[in-house]
C-alpha cells in the first residue's frame, strides 16, 4: 500500500479522535440530542453539496430512501447523542478507547445476522479480550462507586453496538453509490431528528465561536469529508488496513484531551485500551499471522 493511503487512513483516525474532544465543547451549550441534531445536518449539507457537483443519479423508489432513514437512525442519530450525553459525565479520551469497541461489536451482530460471518475461535478470543480491556477502563468507576461513569460506559457500548448493527445493514446497499447512502442516510437523520430535538430540549442556541467551531468540525470534516474519502479508498486499501483507524482514533482523543483540556488517563485505561487493540489484531487474524505465520486458527 503506497505512503499516500497510510497517511490518508492516519488522518482519519486523528479526526475521528477529535469528535469526542469537539463534543466535549458542544456539551456545555447544547443537550445531547442537538449535538447530534447539529453534527448530523451539517454533514448532510456537506454531502449534499458533493453529491450535486459529482451529478450522482438519485433513485426513484421511494423504499430506498425509507430503508436509507433507518440506516441514518441507527449509524448517525442514536449514536451522535449517546456518546455526547456519556461524556457529560467521563472523559475525552475514555469516549475515544471505548468508541474502539466498534470492530468487535462488528464481529458479534454478524455472527447472528441472517447470512452474516460466524464468529471462529480466533474471533471469539478477540472478543472475550475486548471486553476484558473494557471491564479494566470501568474498574476504577466500580471502585469508588462512580455510577454515573458506569452507565456512560454502558451507553457508550450501545453506541458501538448501534454501528455493528448499522454496518451489517449497510451491506443491503451495496449496489448503490456509497455517497449517496451516506448523503440519504444523513438527511433521513436530520428530519427525524428535529421534532425529538424540538421536544425534549427545545431550539438550540450556540453562543459563542467555540461552539460553533466545533459544530463545523463533527460535521463537515469528522462526519461528511471523512466518510466520503474513506469510501474513495476502501476498495483500494482494504476493509483491514482501514480498521487501522480504530487504534488511532484513541490515542487521538487521549492527546487532545491532555493539551486541550486537561484530562488525565490513568493507567488501567491505558490497560484497557492496550486489551481492546489485542482483540481487534486477533478478530481479523493479524494478531495470529504474527505469532503462527503458517497457521491461522479456524
Amino acid at each position: 500500500m503506497k505512503l499516500s493511503d497510510w497517511l490518508i487512513i492516519i488522518g482519519l483516525g486523528v479526526i475521528w479522535g477529535g469528535s469526542f474532544l469537539f463534543n466535549a465543547i458542544l456539551i456545555r451549550e447544547l443537550g445531547p440530542l442537538s449535538v447530534s441534531l447539529g453534527r448530523v445536518g451539517v454533514a448532510a449539507i456537506g454531502c449534499w453539496a458533493y453529491l450535486l457537483a459529482t451529478k450522482v443519479k438519485l433513485p426513484t423508489d421511494w423504499r430506498i430512501y425509507a430503508g436509507l432513514t433507518l440506516l441514518g437512525l441507527i449509524n448517525f442519530s442514536v449514536p451522535f447523542a449517546l456518546f455526547p450525553l456519556a461524556q457529560n459525565y467521563v472523559n475525552v479520551g475514555i469516549a475515544g478507547i471505548v468508541n474502539a469497541m466498534t470492530p468487535i461489536m462488528v464481529v458479534i451482530v454478524s455472527h447472528f445476522w441472517p447470512g452474516g460471518e460466524k464468529a471462529n475461535p480466533a474471533k471469539s478470543v478477540g472478543v472475550a479480550i475486548a471486553f476484558g480491556g473494557v471491564a479494566l477502563i470501568a474498574l476504577p468507576a466500580l471502585q469508588r462507586g462512580g455510577q454515573s461513569e458506569i452507565w456512560a460506559i454502558g451507553l457508550m457500548m450501545l453506541a458501538t453496538l448501534m454501528y455493528g448493527i448499522a454496518l451489517n445493514y449497510t451491506r443491503s446497499f451495496k449496489r448503490l453509490n456509497p455517497s449517496f447512502v451516506a448523503t440519504i442516510a444523513l438527511s433521513g437523520a436530520t428530519i427525524a431528528l428535529v421534532p425529538v430535538v424540538l421536544l425534549t430540549e427545545g431550539v438550540p442556541h450556540i453562543q459563542t465561536a467555540q461552539s460553533w467551531g466545533a459544530l463545523l468540525y463533527i460535521g463537515l470534516i469528522a462526519t461528511s469529508f471523512t466518510f466520503l474519502v474513506m469510501y474513495r479508498i476502501l476498495e483500494r486499501v482494504g476493509a483491514t488496513n482501514m480498521s487501522t483507524s480504530t487504534f488511532i482514533a484513541p490515542i487521538s482523543a487521549i492527546f487532545l484531551g491532555y493539551i486541550v483540556l486537561n484530562e488525565q488517563i490513568q493507567t488501567v485505561h491505558i490497560l484497557g485500551m492496550l486489551a481492546i487493540f489485542i482483540g481487534i489484531l486477533a478478530i481479523d487474524g493479524r494478531l495470529y499471522r504474527a505469532l503462527r505465520p503458517n497457521k491461522l486458527p479456524t
